[in-house]
């Protein structure tokens, strides 16, 4: 399939959603996924954003981006 092609699939898949009622398309939209550590705790609270930057780099596991860049 070249990119053409891609392209007219991808834009018909998107027709295709957006014919969805839109109860639908909330519904079916997004996907709950549990995250280590970020959904552990209810609530953390830091003082700077540096602690936050921090703490993030230590805690988090790289795939889900909370690194320094």
């Amino acid at each position: 399939m070249n990119a053409r092609d891609e392209t007219e699939a991808f834009r018909e898949q998107c027709r295709r959603q957006m014919a969805r009622p839109l109860e639908s398309r909330m519904r079916y939209g997004f996907c709950c996924v549990y995250r280590p550590v970020l959904d552990d705790a209810s609530v953390r609270v830091f003082d700077t954003m540096k602690e936050y930057r921090e703490w993030c780099a230590e805690n988090l596991p790289a795939y889900l981006g909370f690194q320094p860049a």
